[in-house]
């Protein structure tokens, strides 16, 4: 039986590389494309179109954790069994995607991040900034030791989701801002589910879509402290309100 899958596209300004993220993918891997625009000052959603993706478009910008809310959104609402959220920006090679897939049909696994630092060698002679690469070396070190995980890394823009995870995870009560990647990890580990990883080329370069050294530096924190929350909800010190189903019956992983 063939299961439903769909793509989603949290897209802003991405007209120079759209295209290209579209042709790599397999073809007959997925079912349906959906972009999401969050208010995009270029050219977006006319290429969209062209490509015959279905395009949704914000009327004001939401942010990054905002429109993969929609994203999630409009993906269950058509009945997809995975969702594959894969940034429009070309920097995640998406030849990948069957993969990945074989994974989650084997269940192997519940969730699965795209690693793009299969190597410090590698990472760095893919344009990664160095500064982004230790702080991504941090971080993961730091979320895999509180978690009990092993993942190559926890800020990956490549994740493919089964569908009861999205369903059972409360993720519309996340930021609306790039911390949204590190809760919703969260949040699937936290409900027991099983996040693995497999490896994938990465692209750095002007065009590809990627938050400066201040932004950065903003997430980074905002991470820790996402951590610190989880940690104290995990031991029974304090309920969190992002971590905490409405229905209870959803946290029986756990």
């Amino acid at each position: 039986m063939m299961i439903k899958t769909i793509v989603v596209m949290p897209a802003y300004n991405a007209e120079k590389t759209l295209e290209k993220t579209i042709r790599e993918i397999p073809a007959g891997t997925v079912d349906e494309i959906i972009l999401v625009d969050d208010k995009s000052k270029d050219n977006t959603v006319a290429i969209a179109r062209s490509l015959g993706l279905t395009v949704v478009l914000h009327e004001e910008n939401k942010g990054y954790g905002g429109n993969q809310k929609t994203c999630y959104r409009l993906a269950l609402a058509k009945g997809a069994e995975v969702v594959i959220m894969l940034h429009p920006d070309y920097q995640y090679d998406a030849r990948i995607i069957p993969h990945a897939l074989g994974l989650l049909d084997l269940g192997v696994c519940d969730v699965i991040l795209g690693n793009r630092i299969r190597s410090r060698k590698e990472a760095l002679g893919c344009g990664m900034p160095r500064y982004k690469y230790l702080a991504n070396r941090f971080l993961t070190t730091v979320e895999n030791f509180v978690t009990g995980q092993n993942l190559g890394e926890w800020h990956s823009g490549f994740r493919v989701y089964k569908r009861e995870v999205l369903e059972a995870i409360p993720y519309e009560k996340n930021s609306n801002d790039f911390v949204f990647d590190t809760q919703i990890l969260i949040q699937a580990v936290y409900f027991g589910y099983k996040v693995g990883d497999i490896p994938i080329a990465v692209r750095y370069f002007d065009e590809a879509s990627s938050i400066n050294f201040a932004r950065s530096v903003v997430y980074g924190i905002r991470s820790l402290v996402v951590l610190i929350q989880y940690f104290f909800c995990f031991l029974g010190i304090k309920k969190i309100a992002w971590l905490v189903a409405e229905n209870k019956r959803k946290e029986i992983r756990r």
